[in-house]
This record gives C-alpha cells, sequence and structure tokens, in this order.
C-alpha cells in the first residue's frame, strides 16, 4: 500500500518530450479519466452497498438464518440502518485525519475496510451470534465507505478541470444509482438459487469494486491541492502537468500553480492542517456559512425521503400497497432502472442549467411525489396503481436532481483550507441523518402508514425557500473563483446569491487581481518559473483584467 511521501513523484515519469510527467503512461484528458473510473467506481460500490440489502431484509431465508429481524421492523430497520452508523464513524475519521492521510491514501485505506467488513457479514455462521457478527460486518464496512464518501468528491474536485468539474462529480453520483440497480437485479437472481446464495453472494460482490478502489489509486497522482498545502512543490507541479497535459516548464502549469498558492495563503492554510476552529470563522472566506451549505445539502438529501424508497422500496409495496414479496421485489428492480436512467439527466445539463435551478425543480418534483403518494393511500380512497406511479417520480427527479448535486456542492463550495474538514462535516450530516431516517421509515410504516408519506411531502416543501435565498449558483466557477463569490459577497455587504450573480467570470489573471482587490495575501514565495517562464507583473495583470 502508498505509504510513503515519495510514492507520487517514484510513479510520475517523464516522455522525454518537453518535460511531460504521466502516471501510469497517463496524461491529460485519458489522466483524468482514469481518476474519474477510480472515483466513480468508488461511488458505484456506494451504491451497490446502498441497495443491496433492500431485497435481502425482508426475503425468507436471511429472516431464517438471522431470526431477531423476521417480520420485525425494529430490527430490520436496526440491520439496516447500522451500516450508517459505520459510515459516520469513518466520516468523523476523515474529520480528524484526513489533512495528514492525503486523498489517494484515505481512498486506499477506505476500500480495505470495506472489503474486510464484507468478509466479516459473509463468513457469518448460523447459531453462534450469526446476527452480531453480521451486524460487525456492517459497521466496518460502514466505516470504509464513510471514509471514501469523505474523500473521492474532494479528490476528484481537486484533480478536475473547471469546465468539466461538476460532469465528473455528478457522474459520480449518478453511478450509485447504477450501483444499486445492480444490487437489485442480483439479490432478484439470487432468490432463484439456494438459500445461503440468496444473501450471501450479494454481499461478498462488492470485493469486486472494492478490489477497483483498492489497488488502482496506487498508480495515481495526488491531489495537487494537497500537495501544495503540504508545501511539496515539485510533486504538485508534475501533477498539475501531467493532469493538464503539459510540460512541468510551461506558462499553464507554472501560473495554474500560483493560482492554488495564491488560494492557500489567502485562507491561512499553511503547513496542510486544518484546526477545527477555523471551520466556524467568517469574514472573507466565510468557512462557517460554506460549511453549513454543504452540510444542509447533505441534510436535505437524507430527510427528503430518498432512502425511504431506495432500501425499503420492496417493504413499501409490500406494506403499503399490498403486493407479494416477489412482486415487490420486481417492481423494485423496474424502479432502479427508472431511478438508474434518470441519474444521468444531471451529466447532460448541470453546466448548463446550474446547482441551484436543479436543487429547486427537484425539490418541487419530490414534494409533489410524496403528495401523490400520500393521496394515493388515504383509508378509503386507496389507489394502489397511483401510489406505485408517485414513488417511480419520486425516484426520477431524486435521480437527475438530489442524487448527485449534494456530492458537488460541498466539494466545489467550500475553500481549499477547510474542503477536507468542511466534506467530512457534510458527509458526517448525511450518513447520521441517513441512519435516522432508515431507522424510523420501517416504525413510521407500521404506526402511521401513509401518514410516513405526508412527512416526508411537507420536509421537502421547507428545503425550497433555504435554497432560493442562501445556496449561490457555482456553475463554471473555478474553485478559486468560488473563494472570491464569498469574498465579493462579505465585503460589498450583498448576498451572496447576488454576489455569484454579479462576478464576472475570471481568467487565471482575473481573479490574480481581483485577490488582491478584496485584500487578499499577495504573491510573495510563488512558485518560479525556473524553466524560462515570465512571470506576469501585478500591472500586467490589471491591464489584461
Amino acid at each position: 500500500m502508498a505509504s510513503s511521501s515519495d510514492v507520487e513523484t517514484s510513479q510520475a515519469s517523464l516522455d522525454g518530450v518537453g518535460n511531460r510527467p504521466s502516471y501510469m503512461g497517463l496524461s491529460g484528458r485519458k489522466l483524468g479519466l482514469a481518476v474519474s473510473i477510480v472515483s466513480t467506481t468508488g461511488f458505484l460500490l456506494f451504491g451497490y452497498d446502498q441497495g443491496v440489502m433492500s431485497g435481502i431484509i425482508s426475503a425468507d431465508p436471511f429472516m431464517d438464518y438471522f431470526p431477531e429481524t423476521y417480520h420485525n421492523a425494529t430490527w430490520q430497520g436496526f440491520v439496516t440502518a447500522i451500516y450508517e452508523i459505520g459510515c459516520l464513524f469513518g466520516a468523523i475519521g476523515i474529520l480528524l485525519f484526513g489533512d495528514a492521510l492525503g486523498r489517494r491514501r484515505a481512498m486506499i485505506i477506505g476500500a480495505f475496510i470495506m472489503i474486510i467488513g464484507t468478509i466479516v457479514q459473509c463468513t457469518a455462521i448460523k447459531g453462534h451470534n450469526a446476527t452480531v457478527q453480521f451486524i460487525i460486518g456492517r459497521v466496518i464496512t460502514g466505516v470504509g465507505n464513510g471514509i471514501n464518501t469523505s474523500t473521492i468528491p474532494t479528490y476528484q474536485a481537486e484533480c478536475s478541470r473547471t469546465t468539466n468539474r461538476g460532469l465528473l462529480i455528478c457522474i459520480e453520483g449518478g453511478v450509485i444509482a447504477f450501483g444499486t440497480l445492480i444490487a437489485y437485479w442480483l439479490d432478484y437472481g439470487c432468490t432463484y438459487g439456494p438459500p445461503d446464495l440468496s444473501w450471501r453472494f450479494p454481499i461478498a460482490f462488492q470485493i469486486v469494486f472494492g478490489l477497483i478502489v483498492l489497488i488502482a489509486p496506487i498508480w495515481l497522482p495526488e491531489s495537487p491541492r494537497w500537495l501544495l498545502t503540504k508545501d511539496r512543490h515539485d510533486e504538485a507541479v508534475h501533477v498539475i502537468a501531467a493532469l493538464g497535459g503539459h510540460s512541468i516548464d510551461s506558462q499553464d502549469t507554472i501560473q495554474q500553480a500560483n493560482i492554488i498558492m495564491d488560494s492557500i495563503r489567502a485562507s491561512g492554510h499553511k503547513g496542510g492542517i486544518t484546526p477545527f476552529s477555523t471551520l466556524f470563522t467568517g469574514g472573507k472566506t466565510q468557512h462557517f456559512r460554506r460549511m453549513m451549505l454543504g452540510a444542509s445539502a447533505q441534510l436535505f438529501q437524507q430527510i427528503g425521503g430518498c432512502n425511504a424508497v431506495i432500501y425499503f422500496f420492496p417493504l413499501l409495496f409490500e406494506n403499503s400497497i399490498g403486493t407479494n414479496h416477489n412482486m415487490a421485489l420486481l417492481m423494485g428492480g423496474v424502479n432502479m432502472i427508472v431511478y438508474s436512467i434518470f441519474a444521468t439527466v444531471s451529466w447532460f445539463i448541470i453546466e448548463r442549467a446550474g446547482r441551484r435551478k436543479l436543487f429547486l425543480i427537484g425539490t418541487i418534483g419530490q414534494c409533489l411525489s410524496m403528495v401523490l403518494v400520500f393521496a394515493c393511500l388515504i383509508p378509503g380512497r386507496r389507489t394502489a396503481n397511483g401510489a406505485a406511479v408517485g414513488m417511480f417520480t419520486y425516484i426520477a427527479f431524486f435521480g437527475a436532481t438530489w442524487l448527485p448535486l449534494p456530492w458537488l456542492y460541498p466539494a466545489e463550495i467550500n475553500p481549499i483550507k477547510t474542503r477536507a474538514k468542511s466534506n467530512a462535516v457534510s458527509t458526517c450530516s448525511n450518513w447520521l441523518f441517513n441512519f435516522t431516517v432508515v431507522m424510523l421509515t420501517p416504525v413510521m410504516l407500521d404506526k402511521i402508514g401513509w401518514g410516513t408519506y405526508l412527512v416526508f411531502a411537507v420536509v421537502n416543501a421547507c428545503f425550497f425557500p433555504i435554497i432560493y435565498i442562501f445556496y449561490p449558483e457555482t456553475k463554471r466557477r473555478s474553485l478559486e473563483e468560488i473563494d472570491l463569490i464569498f469574498a465579493k459577497g462579505y465585503m460589498e455587504n450583498m448576498t451572496y446569491v447576488k454576489a455569484s450573480q454579479e462576478l464576472p467570470f475570471l481568467d487565471a489573471a482575473g481573479i490574480e487581481a481581483m485577490s488582491r482587490q478584496y485584500g487578499f495575501p499577495g504573491s510573495e514565495d510563488r512558485i518560479k518559473g525556473d524553466f524560462g517562464v515570465e512571470e506576469k507583473t501585478e500591472q500586467d495583470v490589471v491591464e489584461k483584467v
């Protein structure tokens, strides 16, 4: 496993043409694609794990093997939801140690822990505290997933170009649906096999994805922004050049490195370790506000009811609509096909429609879908087909908007100084309320029935004014431009939504000039053009703007 600080340098090579570095023999778009493939595999694994219990938890072979869960809504909710507690612990681990570990190493550790947890679950033996062992395995797997989901969006954001950052992280979020789709249909197929196969194989299959996330990052570059916070300038320049497809002495490489360095100095992020107190500061950098924006997006994703549909879709159909188990599983698989199809919608419109508009559209769609579900399940006016339509439209709106956006927004809204810790806080928010919703949903369905969907409808309606008033747009913005949006709002005493609308789109020179205008630290100790690249003066930059 990669543990040395020199791994990045040893794995980078120069192709001999203009000092162009490469990793695994790849540079430019091909290297970016490799980073994206590994990142999306991590979220495919996340989606698979999210959906695998749905077809297992209420199946007779599983309930016979783990008798505590036998038609017991509380135990079924607990065995499913305890995974989220593990994920919460993993996210807390990144909150504490993420800055020291780095992005790549954290991904490798997370995948390794997930594989160990999977093995623990699969080797449970009936009559030997099998349920306890299964729960422990669920928690361990959750810890690994919490580490990965706290790290991967940050890694992807920091290794991406401004023009495709939103698309790539939306693809990450979207493949969660494809992972869930694979899990649902694998669950369904395994019901036709021997009893043990019906639950052991679907759980064990996630090791396939885990091995990719465990092994592939060993040969990938570390985040250049993380390297620069550690004062590992030479390695960072190598990575920036490799990701951009440029030589290490090109003007583009040096200028990009200097913009990131200016951002690091502006945030006061020296030495790479951010104290927790920094998360609660305001001023030009607005660390606390930005952390809360990201965390609220993750909170809203969970309490909007998504996992009430994803985890318990078969249970919802059996208990609320009245189908048999086989038909419920089959309809769950069809629902996941709809989920996956609509999860790709954001890939095509995220950089056109923007984050705010998709958040708002998704909120309205989810709210109205839940209204349809509860209205069709009111006793005396029960219309099962209408309720089923409501669940399908809910998952369609969720897949197109609220599935990927809460993973994208925290990764780009937070500044480099607090990005790792703030992203971890956001992910902690996700897993804490994920656990709450997954734990309570079976009980709510049992106690209040159709009222469960009324609760989710009201909750979704409350999102709209908060997003409209407080969420600034970040589409087509570099991570450094987003810093300037908050500086502009604070310095010019305007709302941050308005600041995002008024700030012009800036090139590298414009970012440098506006940073000086808002009084961010100057350009001392900049990375020099040691390879013959002429540095621009402040006057040159101002004139260009």
